[in-house]
């Protein structure tokens, strides 16, 4: 719909109320506000729209009885809407985006706010806040209190009700809130491939993928070419397992943007995912071929390769794109997770303590400075700069269980499950916050803190999450279970961790077993805390308080056992 369409309508509206309406004495800005009106009606470009914005201003400043008082405000409303989406447009409507889009967010913010206080009844306002305010450096508390506001305001406008709805989902950090704002949203508009879409890319986040699958699905019997949708399900089916039919759905991404790196590269995760790291390899140099030195492409080789266990030419592959593009951020943050893989921590550490400089304002570097500190077992460095980051972002998930890993090492216990009950709260499908705060329950030499019962539960639903293939879990489960005087199903369990667990694993693995054949639990000692900015001395590992990624996942470039944000 065109601006000056859009205008004129609303135009018409305000003028057919107001003729035939006399004039009075408490009426005196009236001309003004029929020119107003009248010139609204004219609107092509943004004078007009700052013409209207003045005659409604002078309108409402000479006066207007009660009722015309209202029709100007709305009308002031909508025009400064109109407004802010001009201003929206020309920051954001062109490649690259315009440099200055910080001022004329600033612009466009002032307008709407301004609209959001003369109207109460329009969602439009609000809900353009929240859009605003989600951008970089935007205010995150104002949009969620905007998408609040817009919600409540949509009441029976369906459109912008459910845009509304999926916008906050979005935002809202308690899983079971996301999920009942996206089911609002298809309730309202079964036929919005959109809401379906993204309640199952939530499914699939939190584990649910045979519902997952269903909603995209339904989405693409709605949108069959939608090629967020087919990327979505694609993803799902490489966590199902069901990798030829993920193939077959980015084949059909390939087929819509044949010219595009992107479903290659997508592609390429997929058969990592699957163990066919050649077909992976083949599938980024193809991709490399139709975008050439393609960072994201050439940060997805360097994962194969460490998918690979070689962390040899994955580093020399970030090595080299670091030269042809210095200083890029994702690559020095990879770069930096494979020097923690080799131990070399110190180096790992300075190098994101240089990108901080350039980077004051990225928290999410800061959240891996302070796992690469926790990794290197400066522990009380760590949990500073996770407490940090936490008095921004109280509900940072990543953030608590990393704090709670870190009050592991040095034996902070109680305050470590208190994180984990946090963290389990917004994540409770994350098999490494269950396993690690089910091995604390069943390990801690506290007695208070210990519960053999829940440890089981969580090792068991750990266990679930990671189909029985991860050494380390197993090894929590036989604790949780040896806690509850199981220790039958201890040794079964801790058996099983033997016969999975790496050649480096082994030896304190059967330790563990002996101890359960020894009818006694196993108790954990708090590690012994390295100085700072020294790398930690070789030894053997043991069930560590950061869990180790699990092989058979990683379509996205992580920079080794590092904890990160997701992207």
């Amino acid at each position: 719909m065109s601006l000056a369409f859009r205008c004129g309508a609303v135009a018409l509206f305000f003028l057919a109320t107001l003729l035939g309406r006399p004039a009075w004495a408490a009426n005196e800005g009236q001309q003004d506000f029929l020119d107003a009106v009248r010139a609204k009606l004219n609107v092509r470009m943004l004078s007009d729209l700052d013409e209207v914005i003045r005659l409604g201003e002078s309108a409402l400043a000479k006066g207007l009885d009660e009722d015309n008082t209202v029709l100007a405000n709305k009308l002031l409303a909508a025009t400064l809407i109109a407004r802010a989406a001009i201003y929206s447009k020309t920051a954001f409507g062109s490649v690259p985006v315009d440099p200055k889009w910080r001022d004329y967010r600033r612009l466009a913010l002032a307008d709407l706010e301004r609209a959001a206080r003369l109207d109460p009844d329009r969602p439009e306002a609000p809900l353009r806040i929240a859009q605003m305010n989600l951008l970089p450096d935007g205010d995150r508390q104002r949009a969620v209190a905007a998408l609040d506001d817009a919600v409540a305001r949509a009441k029976g406008q369906v459109t912008l009700e459910v845009e509304a709805l999926i916008l906050r989902s979005v935002v809202q950090k308690d899983p079971a809130k996301k999920l009942a704002d996206l089911d609002a949203a298809v309730e309202l508009a079964p036929g919005s491939a959109m809401a379906l879409r993204t309640r199952g890319e939530l499914l699939a986040d939190q584990g649910k993928t045979d519902r997952a699958l269903a909603d995209l699905n339904a989405a693409l019997h709605l949108d069959p070419d939608d090629v967020p949708t087919l990327e979505a399900k694609a993803g799902v089916l490489a966590k199902m397992k069901k990798y030829d039919e993920a193939t077959a759905a980015i084949d059909e991404v390939r087929k819509l943007l044949p010219n595009s790196p992107a479903p290659l590269a997508q592609r390429a995760a997929i058969h990592a995912m699957k163990g066919d790291y050649q077909a992976a390899l083949a599938d980024c140099d193809e991709a490399e071929g139709i975008s050439p030195n393609n960072p994201s492409v050439m940060l997805l080789r360097a994962n194969v390769y460490q998918e690979m266990k070689d962390d040899a030419k994955a580093l020399a592959e970030v090595d080299r794109l670091l030269e042809n593009k210095p200083g890029y951020a994702p690559a020095v943050r990879v770069r930096a997770g494979l020097l923690a893989a080799a131990e070399r921590f110190d180096e790992a550490i300075a190098a994101v303590e240089q990108l901080l400089k350039a980077q004051p304002d990225d928290w999410e570097l800061r959240l891996q400075l302070a796992a690469l500190h926790s990794a290197a077992k400066h522990y009380r460095k760590a949990i500073a700069l996770f407490s940090e980051i936490l008095a921004k972002d109280p509900d940072n998930w990543i953030a608590l269980r990393g704090r709670a890993d870190a009050r592991l090492g040095i034996g902070q216990h109680a305050e470590a499950v208190a994180d984990y009950e946090k963290a389990i709260t917004l994540r409770p499908n994350d098999s490494g916050i269950l396993n690690n705060f089910a091995w604390v329950l069943a390990t801690s030499p506290v007695d208070k803190v210990r519960n053999g019962k829940r440890a089981v539960e969580m090792a068991l639903e750990a266990c679930k999450l990671t189909d029985y293939t991860q050494a380390h879990v197993l090894s929590t489960l036989a604790a949780a279970y040896a806690e509850s005087g199981d220790f039958e199903s201890a040794v079964k369990w801790s058996q099983k961790a033997v016969e999975l667990g790496k050649p480096e694993q082994k030896a304190d693995l059967a330790k563990e077993m002996e101890t359960y054949k020894a009818q006694k639990p196993f108790r954990e000692l708090k590690d012994e805390e390295q100085p700072e900015q020294k790398p930690a001395p070789p030894e053997k590992p043991k069930p560590a308080p950061l869990e180790k990624p699990k092989e058979s996942e990683t379509p996205k470039p992580k920079p080794g056992p590092i904890l990160v944000p997701p992207a």
